[in-house]
């Protein structure tokens, strides 16, 4: 069975890095064009890839709450991060979006070329308050001009079952930015594990959040609000919340 699911690994891999090779490179074409010209564009990479997932790995989503996304008016997304899958399928789930992330990112060879036309907010995240300020800086400017922005409140991945404290930035931004906030939840990192090359089949159960105002929330608050959703909507074993709190 591990050796089957291998075969397929490399089916989806093979496929997934070819047309990222032709997406970056078609991609820098577009470069004089707007950003929504640019994203129009790039994310579709992003779907091709979720859509040969399924027909190499197997594994496919259902989401849970899409009916609460008002795609008229852009929002801050805070959300769970367990695997690499969740980067891409947001794009097939949400309207236009960006995501905060670390700059290095930007500097792997097709994969930061095609990432760099989604407007990200690439922060160093050693530069502590510098970076958050940033966040919520370039953050404000992004939902006013119309994209969604992304936050993975836990600050990177983290493997499925596993719990980690939720970081302050995102709560900072959903307090200024005067935008609905959406948490976002699911269990992605049971078929896609973090640092893994195998994929397992299966369904991916993605939950969304009613919409809500965190202008008059504390940041304690917000957390709080982020780390339940997640606990609940997750694959996070309350054993390793408890284990964290002692």
């Amino acid at each position: 069975m591990k050796f089957f699911w291998l075969i397929r690994s490399v089916l989806f891999t093979v496929g997934q890095l070819s047309s990222l090779v032709f997406f970056s490179l078609v991609g820098q074409l577009l470069r004089p064009f707007s950003a929504r010209v640019r994203y129009q564009f790039i994310h579709y990479w992003a779907k091709f890839c979720i859509w040969w997932l399924k027909i190499t790995c197997g594994v496919t989503y259902t989401v849970h709450g899409k009916d609460r996304i008002d795609a008229a008016q852009p929002g801050l997304i805070l959300a769970r991060h367990e695997s690499a899958w969740e980067t891409l399928a947001f794009q097939s789930i949400f309207p236009q979006q960006t995501f905060v992330l670390k700059k290095e990112l930007l500097k792997i060879p097709f994969f930061g070329w095609g990432l760099a036309m989604l407007t990200p907010i690439s922060i160093d995240r050693n530069a502590g308050r510098k970076a958050i300020k940033q966040v919520v800086e370039e953050g404000v400017d992004r939902i006013q001009h119309g994209i969604w922005v992304v936050i993975f409140p836990e600050g990177t991945r983290i493997a499925a079952g596993e719990f980690a404290k939720i970081k302050g930035g995102g709560a900072l931004l959903a307090q200024k930015v005067k935008a609905p906030v959406y948490l976002v939840g699911h269990n992605a990192g049971e078929f896609w594990p973090k640092n893994s090359f195998i994929k397992r089949p299966g369904n991916i159960d993605i939950y969304i959040s009613e919409p809500f105002d965190a202008t008059e929330m504390t940041v304690a608050e917000i957390n709080q609000k982020t780390e339940e959703w997640f606990l609940t909507h997750s694959s996070i074993r309350q054993s390793e919340v408890e284990d964290k709190e002692r």
